[in-house]
């Protein structure tokens, strides 16, 4: 197994979602033992601690895409800080948070070169403001990084788009909005339902996300807790039943650290106050160390 050098940043911000509870993700998961699984994994681990955020009481959320100056703000930070790290040639793990940290993460890591971004997800998060019921930007992070969502969001980093829609595959999606549906299904990005991880299994699923992926040399996971059915993974911002189960979420992280080539993973929507004894944040953890090494055999 490749020994990595690994660097952990936190994210505490549930600017992007109306439901308190997510930002407290990034503690959860550390005291899962984030840092010292690794470790035993053979890995050099550095904590960065965590990106200031401010107060979502501090911050009036506004209609269409709520709190975006703040949430923009944010992610520039992200972005500045995920720089060194990319630059370092460092396997970064952000720890969110909702899912619009994933604007920052993915606009820095993919700025260098090409990169192809697996987002596991119950949800598409493919929202712009006009879509969006809720006007909550974690609903709006893919649309966003291929250029279609709010200015200063696009713009985080490097001015315009940071993705095409072929350099995005999405697994475990089973809740769309009705506008979000339709946007999906003809946008060009490669969706595998939870209907087809039923179909097909999951190894299929993954190595044909992998495939779909071949022409990129690096590779960003983006890993809603919620992309997991809620029997295994209770403490989420949004739940939804039907989703993945421990050993496909498993055998998924197992696939895709085989092929060599993730280089950056978001872990995200870790929500303690609706979880049961971390439960949720410790199978996060699991997941990690299963992309990044750890094998039954």
């Amino acid at each position: 197994m490749h020994k990595r050098k690994i660097r952990i940043i936190g994210v505490p911000m549930d600017l992007g979602q109306s439901r308190r509870g997510v930002d407290m993700g990034p503690s959860a998961a550390r005291y899962a033992g984030l840092q010292g699984r690794l470790e035993r994994l053979g890995h050099t681990v550095f904590d960065e601690g965590n990106v200031p955020v401010p107060n979502p009481e501090e911050d009036i959320a506004q209609s269409g895409a709520r709190r975006l100056k703040t949430v923009t703000a944010v992610c520039q930070n992200i972005y500045d800080i995920a720089r060194k790290c990319v630059t370092a040639e460092e396997f970064a793990i952000f720890l969110g948070g909702d899912h619009s940290i994933s604007i920052g993460s993915i606009a820095a890591a993919s700025q260098d070169e090409p990169l192809g971004v697996i987002w596991v997800d119950a949800h598409g998060d493919f929202n712009t403001p006009q879509s969006s019921p809720s006007g909550n930007i974690h609903g709006m992070p893919v649309a966003t990084l291929i250029g279609e969502g709010p200015e200063p969001l696009i713009n985080v980093g490097t001015p315009g788009a940071k993705l095409k829609p072929s350099q995005i595959v999405q697994i475990g999606i089973r809740d769309l909005d009705a506008a979000e549906r339709e946007r999906l299904a003809r946008s060009g990005i490669s969706v595998f339902t939870m209907r087809h991880v039923d179909e097909m299994g999951m190894a299929s699923v993954a190595r044909q996300a992998i495939d779909r992926l071949r022409h990129f040399s690096r590779i960003h996971v983006s890993l809603d807790m919620d992309s997991l059915d809620p029997d295994e993974a209770p403490g989420v911002g949004t739940a939804v039943p039907g989703g993945l189960s421990y050993r496909e979420a498993h055998l998924l992280m197992e696939i895709l650290g085989d092929s060599g080539r993730v280089q950056s993973m978001d872990i995200v929507e870790i929500n303690p106050i609706l979880d049961t004894m971390n439960r949720t944040a410790e199978l996060a953890v699991e997941l990690a160390a299963s992309l990044l090494g750890q094998r039954i055999l």
